[in-house]
């Protein structure tokens, strides 16, 4: 289904300079998260909480090598 279909608003970060990238959708109580170059493929759904978790863990660095 097209966004347009859904009504939903999916967004790709700023800093995504390739076609390679996760776009996320905020879908009242939930997060969405699907890949880029497969809009009518599968994606993820966290609720807000765990969304803000793993977005804490990225900024302090939690997932680096």
């Amino acid at each position: 289904m097209s966004e347009k279909e859904t009504g939903r608003r999916w967004v790709t970060a700023q800093a995504c300079e390739s076609a390679h990238c996760v776009e996320v959708c905020f879908d009242g109580p939930s997060v969405l998260v699907r890949n880029s170059q497969e809009p009518d493929g599968p994606w993820l759904t966290f609720d807000r909480e765990e969304w803000r978790v793993f977005c804490a863990a990225v900024a302090t660095g939690e997932f680096r090598d």
